[in-house]
């Protein structure tokens, strides 16, 4: 199997392309291409960049696996691009999109891996890139929030946040792990709590002391019942115009737990009664069709726990039809099915 190494600027970058190739080739999302400078990242309007770690993890492990999973959960029929019936329109056409490769992780560091992820990531936002970053666990939304606080300041940007847990939790002797990213944010001052939505809560955690500090900092949110009884397409105008009136620039994070394990068993706290499959792509579509989405990231999709690869798929597509959206806000016009 092939070791290649993406990016060679100096002084070191923070991003080293060092998944594997099968069978000789370097496998990229959607055959994007491979980059390997910060020139080429800052001439592109988007950048994939894998995050492959699962130290913050809670329960089960496995998801340092999920960018090279995700990457490569193609179609059967490959041709090269990728026109949507739905939105009418190729992506891989319409925008610049390549492919930074990974951050490097240091082994037992997981706050040096975050900081590394924050260089790659910030070096894309200063050049107006949108980072499209595949984890790894969700503890790397503390290095995507410290990110955009550092190139929007806490009060420039909203976070439009899907996930089944709402991570709000206190962390404990200084470690940074997946469930407590939103909490950190708030209270280092890189994220107003007033200008997060967050969609699909369900389950037993957070509890009704964490909701509380929740209410006091401003957060809003919609558990999954309550998608059920106003459904998605309402729920989701709501956290537009909500992140509309917030902030100029949006962070989009989903967590594929988000999804009922039916359509995602390859995650590490899956949780029964969560949105389909196909409510969560015309969600993410929406999004970034009609906001201005500056940075936005797939997380959690743990391989060793999926089946079929259905998991990895669901994120794939996830992140193509968010960029779907990307394109069709480039290109200014609304979505377009192909009808008879």
């Amino acid at each position: 199997m092939g070791h290649h190494r993406a990016v060679s600027d100096a002084p070191r970058d923070p991003v080293h392309g060092s998944y594997h190739a099968f069978y000789g080739v370097v496998r990229t999302f959607c055959g994007v291409p491979l980059v390997s400078s910060r020139a080429d990242v800052a001439a592109a309007d988007a950048v994939v960049i894998g995050a492959p770690f699962d130290e913050g993890v809670s329960y089960r492990p496995g998801t340092r696996f999920g960018p090279q999973a995700v990457r490569t959960a193609e179609d059967i029929n490959v041709t090269g691009d990728r026109p949507s019936m739905h939105a009418g329109i190729d992506p891989l056409k319409e925008l610049n999109i390549v492919d930074w490769g990974d951050i490097d992780v240091i082994a037992s560091d997981l706050p040096r891996s975050h900081v590394l992820l924050t260089e790659a990531a910030g070096a894309a936002l200063a050049t107006n890139t949108v980072p499209v970053v595949i984890g790894g666990d969700h503890s790397l939304s503390h290095a995507m929030l410290a990110a955009m606080h550092g190139q929007f300041g806490a009060d420039g940007y909203s976070v439009i946040h899907f996930d089944t847990h709402a991570d709000t939790g206190i962390p404990e002797d200084g470690e940074p792990p997946h469930g407590t990213p939103f909490r950190a944010a708030i209270e280092r001052g890189h994220l107003k709590g007033s200008n997060i939505f967050q969609i699909g809560l369900r389950g037993t955690w957070p509890g009704p002391e964490l909701f509380q500090w929740m209410r006091e900092q401003g957060m809003q949110w919609a558990t999954m019942d309550e998608v059920i009884d106003r459904g998605i397409t309402d729920v989701v105008r709501e956290a537009i115009d909500f992140a509309r009136q917030a902030a100029p620039k949006t962070y989009l994070t989903v967590d594929i737990d988000v999804l009922d394990p039916a359509y995602a068993p390859g995650t590490g706290t899956p949780e029964p009664g969560g949105l389909t499959t196909r409510e969560l792509l015309r969600a993410v579509r929406t999004v970034t069709s009609e906001l201005d989405v500056a940075a936005f990231d797939l997380v959690e999709v743990s391989p060793p726990y999926d089946h079929a690869a259905i998991t990895a798929m669901a994120g794939h597509r996830t992140l193509l039809e968010g960029l779907n959206g990307m394109a069709l806000r480039r290109a200014g016009r609304a979505a377009q099915h192909e009808r008879p």
